[in-house]
């Protein structure tokens, strides 16, 4: 297993971040440490893989480029919690939008009609 460093381009600043940790900042950068393994050595070392995969997420890779990812269940399920809570967001909005909608009719109401409405209801 190698620890593999790497540029990503998700900066703010869309300057190369260095991944080297757990997320975190340092500066202005995130760094993540992620463990690295080609296909060959996860199918020889499954097991070890396995055990790993329990304290951090394993990055496998053939030819040179990612093809998967080992997880932990914990960490699974939390990133299908984090998918679930956002599309419950995503549709939250979605009717939230929906029903603030300006009304056709409001654009053509004078500061007048306005005051009335508001006086109207107190």
């Amino acid at each position: 297993m190698r620890i593999k460093p790497r540029l990503h381009p998700d900066d703010d600043n869309r300057q190369p971040t260095l991944y080297i940790g757990h997320i975190g900042h340092i500066g202005h950068y995130k760094v993540n440490i992620m463990i690295a393994v080609t296909s060959v050595e996860a199918q020889s070392r499954f097991g070890e893989l396995i055990d790993r995969a329990q304290r951090e997420p394993i990055e496998i890779t053939r030819r040179g480029r990612t093809v998967a990812y080992v997880v932990s269940e914990h960490d699974l399920k939390e990133l299908q919690d984090i998918r679930k809570r956002r599309e419950d967001a995503v549709r939250w909005y979605s009717s939230y939008k929906q029903h603030s909608a300006p009304l056709p009719d409001a654009a053509s109401l004078t500061d007048d009609d306005i005051n009335r409405l508001v006086h109207e209801l107190r």
